[in-house]
């Protein structure tokens, strides 16, 4: 892997090439003070809204009960309380973008978008309506930790461990996307080898249906737009169908390094390569064919799929029951 490869993965890289196959983004170039802010590991400080805005709009301020937490003269824990940073401009440019997109976005650092930290805003998603739920997502979020520091941690030509400038994208939400509806396609030497299903956690029957249509579909736009526009060799795609046939472009993703691979493994795609027998389309088929999720808080033991881990093991033992199940 070459760094090359890992930054044309990057939004502000990708997304002008591919505007029109996409969906509508504005980015904004991060200030390096913001960029310290993520970093900072003192705990979930929101900066200073000049809008007043607040990421928990409906939460209580009661007086009464602050007085409880505030320290008196003489306890010997009289450490200033730090003040919360004010980015003013930054905030004002977003502001304006979230308006243009029609009042609510989810946002995306260069190449990861804190999916992980969704449960802690109002919503439950990413969805922002502000400056300061963007900072919420983003300073809670430990996915982003691999863009901030260790982007370039699987490159045999590393120079760095972070890129010189961040961006934030700022993409439009459409609540009426389905999650079912979103795809991870496989690059190998300029070749779509396989596609599958992104959201690996649920069973949509809808998929057994139009299985094949989607495959086609799919196909065929990586061969009218991404196959000799998209320079790297070995890369993966992530698109979106829409419920008019269209499909659109999500995200790029470099080959193995911090991609996950979801219903297959790295080693059966390396094999798919060699073999060149054509395009493996992978969806979950049953409920018991459903994968644990995979950007959660708990240890690594419990996400492995790795042949001979356990969740490999429970994966074989379930798919055999479905089958005994199908057979009977």
């Amino acid at each position: 892997m070459k760094a090359e490869e890992i930054n044309r993965c990057q939004i502000q890289e990708w997304y002008p090439k591919f505007k029109s196959v996409s969906i509508r983004t504005l980015i904004h170039d991060l200030p390096e003070s913001f960029v310290q802010y993520l970093l900072n590991d003192s705990g979930i400080i929101l900066p200073e809204s000049v809008f007043n805005e607040d990421a928990f709009p409906n939460r209580i301020h009661n007086p009464e009960e602050e007085e409880d937490y505030q320290v008196s003269e003489g306890s010997g824990d009289e450490a200033e309380p730090s003040e919360p940073p004010s980015f003013p401009e930054l905030e004002m440019e977003i502001k304006e973008s979230i308006e243009r997109l029609g009042g609510a976005v989810f946002p995306k650092l260069n190449w990861s978008a804190p999916k992980d930290s969704a449960w802690i805003a109002p919503s439950g998603t990413l969805r922002c309506t502000s400056f300061s739920e963007i900072a919420l997502l983003l300073r809670s979020s430990d996915s982003l930790v691999n863009d901030l520091c260790h982007a370039y941690d699987c490159c045999s030509d590393k120079t760095m461990s972070r890129p010189s400038s961040f961006f934030l994208a700022l993409r439009k939400w459409y609540p009426s996307l389905l999650p079912e509806m979103e795809f991870r396609c496989f690059v190998k030497g300029q070749r779509l080898i396989a596609i599958s299903q992104r959201e690996v956690t649920t069973f949509y029957p809808v998929l057994l249906e139009k299985k094949n249509d989607l495959k086609t579909l799919i196909q065929q736009f990586f061969t009218d737009n991404v196959r000799l526009k998209f320079e790297s060799e070995n890369y993966t795609l992530d698109v979106y169908v829409t419920r008019d046939g269209r499909a659109k472009i999500l995200d790029f993703n470099p080959w193995r390094a911090f991609t996950l691979p979801l219903l297959f493994t790295w080693e059966e795609l390396e094999l798919n390569f060699q073999e060149e027998d054509g395009l493996d389309f992978r969806i979950v088929e049953s409920r018991c064919g459903v994968r644990p999720g995979l950007k959660t808080a708990v240890p690594y033991d419990y996400v492995n799929t790795t042949p001979g881990s356990g969740w490999d093991q429970f994966l074989r033992n379930a798919d055999e029951e479905s089958r005994r199940q199908a057979d009977s």
